[in-house]
């Protein structure tokens, strides 16, 4: 583990990064049913939920942008598609909380706003369970006009951003906001500044991408490669080779994997956790950790090493996506440090 005034010199830089996003931006809806109270609807004979409250959240790609901002990084650009209704208007009125620049949002008349509705209800013992998501998108490409514009919006933060973060949530091909046409403008930027990091995180696309520094779990980056790999750290390595970067693989409790351009393979640990979990977004918050730190200056064992404190405090938030702030990172990173 990175030492103390290792951890502190990187955490001071994050305000001052600019960071741009790429790829799908949802709206997360969470309903929370009034425990105990109970109405049959008339016309069904089945039980209507009785709403308490509503709490919204940027969600996809806004859950890496509630990580960074939680991080403390100065100033996020999304670069984004999303449609002309109610769940935009909500969907920017939680961003605006954030520090957004929302200027290269384009909201398209002929899309949804892509939107997870999340409904919470009790257990008998009283614990807050997630039922079943309702689930709100266009499921079609987006025009040539619309990825057309999107490519010069990609073009325009990309020039003045410190590090490009790319994030793959749609498992349909060339349905996202990260289709082929956005995948070939990542190469022409990406050749044109090699140092620039870009960093991509894809569910089901990760064998596609030519270029920037990838990152999947096991399944994930096991998919992307040729079945021929016997083991995950030979699959980063093929990975490595293609785009000439780390590689990076989100292991769980065994840590995180990276693979590097020289063929080296190494690990970092992460550190056990008490009590329930919730894995949900703890890969989102592992890329904040990592990109973060890797724009101020760490180096790649050393971002992995943030991004294992970072998860571990995520995990530990039931019933939403969670986030680590500064405060929360150096405390636990004291409480291991005492084991």
């Amino acid at each position: 583990m990175l030492s103390r005034s290792r951890l502190e010199s990187l955490l001071l830089n994050f305000p001052n990064l600019t960071i741009g996003l790429v790829g799908d931006l949802f709206l997360d809806r969470y309903l929370d049913i009034e425990p105990g109270v109970e109405e049959i609807s008339i016309e069904t004979d089945l039980e209507a939920y009785q709403i308490a409250s509503v709490r919204n959240s940027p969600g996809a790609l806004g859950t890496v942008m509630n990580n960074l901002a939680a991080l403390g990084v100065g100033r996020l650009v999304p670069v984004t598609v999303i449609g002309d209704d109610g769940q935009a208007y909500d969907l920017l009125k939680e961003l605006h909380r954030l520090p957004v620049d929302d200027s290269f949002i384009i909201q398209d008349a002929d899309r949804l706003t892509p939107t997870y509705t999340k409904p919470l209800k009790q257990d008998a013992a009283g614990r807050w369970c997630e039922l079943n998501r309702l689930d709100l998108r266009t499921r079609s490409p987006l025009s040539n006009a619309t990825s057309r514009k999107l490519g010069q919006n990609l073009a325009e933060v990309f020039a003045n951003c410190d590090g490009l973060i790319v994030l793959d949530q749609i498992n349909e091909t060339n349905w996202g906001v990260v289709n082929d046409e956005t995948r070939r403008v990542l190469d022409e930027l990406s050749a044109t500044q090699p140092d620039k990091l870009v960093f991509v995180d894809s569910r089901t696309h990760l064998g596609c991408f030519q270029s920037g520094v990838l990152k999947g779990n096991r399944s994930e980056l096991l998919s992307a490669i040729d079945t021929s790999a016997g083991s995950i750290e030979e699959a980063a390595q093929q990975l490595s080779r293609r785009t000439g970067r780390t590689v990076y693989v989100t292991l769980g409790e065994a840590g995180i994997l990276l693979a590097q351009a020289n063929g080296h393979v190494s690990r970092s640990p992460a550190h056990p956790v008490s009590g329930p979990i919730d894995i949900v977004g703890a890969g989102d918050s592992a890329t904040s950790g990592i990109v973060a730190s890797l724009l101020s200056g760490a180096t790649d064992l050393e971002a992995a090493d943030v991004a294992n404190l970072v998860a571990g405090i995520t995990v530990q938030q039931l019933g939403t996506t969670g986030t680590a702030t500064p405060k929360q990172i150096l405390d636990r990173h004291t409480e291991l440090a005492a084991r």
